[in-house]
């Protein structure tokens, strides 16, 4: 009996050392490099990849013992799509690859993906930066989690501004109600705000900019306005209401308010005209006192420099929403738009999970945060004075990041990046403006635009958009009531709300919610 035990431990010891139980030593020096095929989304998807000689690669290989081999998804979402489903049909599916939602939830019914959930602890850091409980919750299907969903865009960047040396002007306070807003807006149209002696001033601005998935038939523009009313965006996606905005009876009266703002001209006329840069020229030329507008579009130098010229002693400021007469009030509704990746369950089954966690982990280091996302640093970037990277002042200027030639180097950062404090000043510098010298900063006009209330729509850009004839039926019924072309009453709003559920609004709105119920998006 003792030398059949000895005989076992041996041969246990053996196969320990061979790496041949999982979580033995596959991923270890002696078992030699471990081989991890990744598809990420470029970055810039005009310029090539990597090189092949490039040194991150033979430092991921010396420092993690791992062999990265990198490809490039296309550009475009379909073809990605193709790319992806085309691969798990062959159950050739890379060991990590950026994926969308949708295709991840046939993925996850076709059994040829992992569940992630036991990665996270084994990335400490990357998870406390990236992955937090509605990142988890996106990727999460069936309970599980089942890709690594890393944010995106910025979220909440845009505000309700309103012209604070025409509230001077007018000794008037920043309003706090939606009466109050109507008020200034009044007068923002009527007692010449900027003093030229001339009635071109108005008290709103906007123009029709509409994502149909999320954003309701009047779009982002008039949000501030139907968030008084807790009718903001195409979707609820509370229990209590989950559904079509458009159909509840708030809608009605949040559609009422803007056409009183018709009505009464204390809208810029050409709003149902004005393209984006349409827009953006009027409030630039002082034609408007109150607008929802981007940070960035606002607040960047370039941006901001013909406002300054134009009107020195201008100022805009960002002010709560206004509160409906309920008390609600929201800038907006805004999704979370996440990056996703997943591990395949053929990686999976090979013990490649943790050397993706380690390989991960690394990326969301000092080290693999910079090269990644910036380069060689003091022959890519330097560190600024506000301690972010910047290309003033590399030594050879032809070898900056922002050098076409060199963003091969730095295809990865959409692995990396997170929107952080160093991100967003690189994005966002400080300057003083040039013709009045007021410090502007769109990081600064972010910040505040972020803090404001909003609603929280996460999900709801995935959800099923209208056919052409329901979102042409939804988007020119809505504008028809303000321009006059029919009469808004209530009796006329329910004929068209009971018009709109026959030509498909009603199974629209199931179809959402049925989409939005089955992906956890409904809290």
């Amino acid at each position: 009996m003792k030398g059949k035990t000895l005989i076992l431990c041996v041969l246990l010891t053996v196969c320990l050392a061979a790496g041949l139980f999982a979580g033995g030593t596959k991923d270890s020096a002696a078992a030699g490099p471990v081989t991890i095929e990744l598809w990420y989304g470029a970055a810039v998807t005009e310029a090539g990849p990597p090189p092949a000689n490039w040194p991150v690669l033979q430092l991921i290989k010396d420092k993690l013992n791992i062999d990265l081999v990198l490809t490039a998804l296309p550009s475009n979402e379909t073809d990605q799509d193709v790319k992806i489903n085309a691969a798990a049909a062959g159950n050739n599916l890379p060991d990590l690859f950026m994926v969308r939602r949708p295709i991840l939830v046939n993925l996850v019914r076709a059994g040829v993906v992992a569940p992630v959930d036991d990665l996270y602890p084994l990335m400490p850091n990357r998870t406390k930066l990236q992955y937090d409980t509605d990142s988890k919750g996106y990727a999460t299907i069936n309970g599980k989690s089942y890709g690594l969903a890393s944010p995106g865009a910025i979220i909440k960047n845009e505000g309700l501004l309103i012209r604070k040396d025409w509230l001077d002007k007018l000794g008037l306070k920043a309003p706090t109600t939606t009466e109050e807003l109507f008020a200034v807006m009044k007068a923002f149209t009527e007692k010449d705000p900027d003093g030229n002696g001339r009635a071109d001033t108005y008290g709103y601005g906007a123009f029709i900019e509409i994502t149909p998935s999320w954003e309701e038939g009047l779009g982002r523009r008039f949000d501030s306005i139907f968030g008084a009313y807790g009718v903001a965006g195409t979707w609820n996606l509370t229990k209590a209401g989950a559904g079509l905005n458009v159909r509840k009876p708030a809608y009605f009266d949040a559609l009422s308010y803007v056409k009183r703002m018709v009505d009464e001209k204390v809208i810029d006329p050409n709003w149902t005209s004005y393209l984006k840069d349409d827009f953006r020229a009027a409030w630039k030329q002082g034609r408007f006192g109150v607008m929802r507008e981007q940070n960035a579009a606002y607040a960047a130098e370039s941006n901001y420099a013909p406002f300054d010229k134009n009107f020195p002693n201008g100022e805009w400021i960002v002010v709560d929403p206004p509160k409906g007469p309920s008390g609600q009030q929201s800038v907006g509704v805004y999704t979370q738009n996440y990056r996703i990746y997943s591990v395949s369950k053929k990686a999976a089954d090979a013990g490649k999970g943790p050397a993706i966690a380690k390989l991960l982990e690394w990326m969301s280091s000092d080290e693999g945060y910079f090269l990644l996302g910036w380069g060689e640093k003091g022959v890519n970037y330097v560190i600024g004075a506000d301690g972010a990277p910047t290309d003033k002042g590399v030594p050879d200027a032809n070898k900056a990041y922002t050098k076409p030639e060199m963003q091969p180097l730095t295809q990865l950062r959409n692995m990396v990046f997170y929107n952080s404090e160093v991100e967003l000043i690189a994005r966002y510098p400080t300057y003083k403006a040039a013709t009045s010298g007021r410090t502007m900063s769109a990081l600064t006009t972010l910040l505040d635009m972020q803090k404001r209330a909003w609603t929280p729509n996460i999900g709801s850009d995935t959800l099923v958009s209208p056919n052409a004839d329901l979102k042409r039926f939804y988007e020119q019924g809505v504008i028809e009531f303000l321009t006059g072309r029919r009469q808004l009453t209530k009796a006329n709003w329910d004929a068209w709300v009971a018009e709109f559920d026959k030509v498909g609004g009603a199974d629209w709105e199931k179809a959402g919610i049925a989409d939005a119920e089955a992906a956890g998006y409904i809290k």
